[in-house]
């Protein structure tokens, strides 16, 4: 197991190498972009890094045959599917960052918008879906010998929970807020009885008809507290006590942010650690007018998206959001944390919202966020792909730097051809300009290994 490690810390550090020194890009084409696999054999719905420099990839259960069968044999047999009640190809894979292979994985149930996070020791919990999976747990151990493999929790759950978002707690449980038609929260291991915990939040942030408040953003504040962000505006909750300690204004308009409207968030690296009151701020980005969903839904009539950012001091005693322009409208995006405190926001489209079908015009750039820069001086355009990377995507960040993105599939079916945004299997890499070598103007002409 030594040896693996060193191993792959050797390949990752001569990829980032490499990167730096067979790459010179001028500055009016900041980042690189690089084709990593061509075809995963899944569309890489959600995605996470573990400990030992693997991902691991899923997607829907539901929607008929991937493009990469189980090894063995071995077959999937649900007889409540509505698609595959015998399924031999798999909807989960393993991708090895250092080798830049993929295995294929074995999941029972519908990972379909799902939500998980990971353990403090390196075990990914992963619960709910859609259908079969909803009141699903879902545990994956690492290992670095290709024989683990996903293990399931009938009724790992309480409530069913779809479209919901996990957090994990300091003492090592998860809580999983909200969900499609769940107006609550509980907790996985779960807790003595009751285990499910009303928050009337998630009601009064609810848009009958669009919803606008799943996949809640939720970060743990410095007191212990969590921060939850629906809809356009957020709590601070103490969920020991089940108590609302402090309730934030809405962003200025009042436009949603969460799903369907989809924005993204992050919480930015903490500020005056050594003092009573550290500095605490979270940033949301992108996501669509109201009334967005109804319009693309119902009348094909595609919205610009949000091009705006709203940034808050959460620990402030009257805090306030302070807004700003993006260089580019974009829904469905993602938001990095990069190592160094700057923001990468990449994916997504610039008209409509999430779900099926209802995104147009693919923002190719990603924008990246400098948080120390002056207001209206904080935003740059980085190099563009090639590759749409709309409803069902993802991207994640790599320990060696780089932001791996896959993913991509806003149709019910694998639809490769005849359809405005094909179905996309393939995987690339990102790499920031921290790794380029232009960046580094100290950096040495040469570098060897010992």
């Amino acid at each position: 197991m030594a040896a693996r490690a060193t191993f792959i810390f050797y390949a990752l550090f001569l990829t980032s190498i490499q990167l730096l020194l067979t790459h010179h890009v001028s500055s009016a084409a900041r980042g690189l972009w690089k084709y990593m696999v061509p075809n995963v054999g899944i569309s890489a719905m959600h995605m996470q890094l573990l400990h030992n420099d693997r991902v691991v990839m899923y997607d829907r259960t539901n929607f008929g045959p991937s493009n990469i069968s189980l090894p063995n044999g071995n077959c999937r047999h649900n007889p409540n599917d509505i698609v595959s009640k015998l399924d031999c190809t798999a909807h989960s894979i393993e991708y090895d960052v250092a080798m830049n292979t993929v295995r294929p994985l074995t999941v029972q149930s519908n990972t379909w918008c799902s939500s998980g996070s990971v353990r403090p020791d390196g075990v990914l919990v992963q619960t709910g879906g859609d259908r079969d999976g909803q009141r699903k747990a879902r545990t994956f151990s690492p290992c670095d010998n290709n024989q683990c493999d996903w293990v399931e929790i009938d009724n790992g759950l309480t409530n069913r929970r779809w479209y919901a978002s996990n957090h994990i707690l300091p003492d090592g449980k998860q809580i999983v807020v909200g969900g499609q038609a769940q107006f609550n929260y509980e907790f996985f291991p779960k807790t003595t009885n009751p285990n499910v915990v009303a928050l009337p939040f998630l009601t009064e942030t609810h848009d009958q008809g669009q919803e606008n408040n799943l996949y809640p953003f939720v970060f743990m504040n410095t007191d212990g507290n969590l921060f939850i962000f629906c809809n356009n505006r957020a709590i601070l909750l103490d969920y020991v006590k089940n108590t609302v300690v402090k309730t934030f204004p809405a962003i200025p308009g009042g436009d949603p942010r969460n799903y369907p409207s989809t924005g993204s968030a992050v919480l930015l690296p903490l500020k005056n650690l050594e003092a009573d009151q550290i500095e605490t701020e979270v940033l949301v980005c992108g996501g669509a007018p109201k009334g967005s969903y109804n319009l693309a839904f119902r009348k094909k009539t595609f919205v610009k998206a949000l091009d705006t950012c709203a940034r808050i001091k959460i620990n402030d005693a009257k805090p306030q959001w302070t807004v700003e322009n993006m260089p580019h409208a974009r829904v469905m995006g993602d938001m990095i944390l990069l190592p160094n405190g700057d923001v990468l926001i990449i994916n997504g489209g610039s008209f409509g919202t999430a779900a099926w079908e209802l995104g147009r015009e693919p923002v190719l750039a990603p924008d990246l966020y400098h948080p120390e820069n002056p207001v209206n001086a904080r935003f740059e355009t980085l190099r563009p792909t090639t590759i749409p990377r709309m409803y069902h995507s993802a991207a994640i960040l790599l320990r060696d730097g780089r932001v791996l993105v896959g993913g991509s599939n806003p149709h019910a079916f694998y639809n490769f051809t005849g359809v405005l945004f094909p179905t996309e299997l393939s995987l690339e890499a990102f790499s920031p300009v921290y790794l380029q070598r232009d960046c580094c103007l100290r950096s040495p002409e040469k570098l060897r290994l010992r």
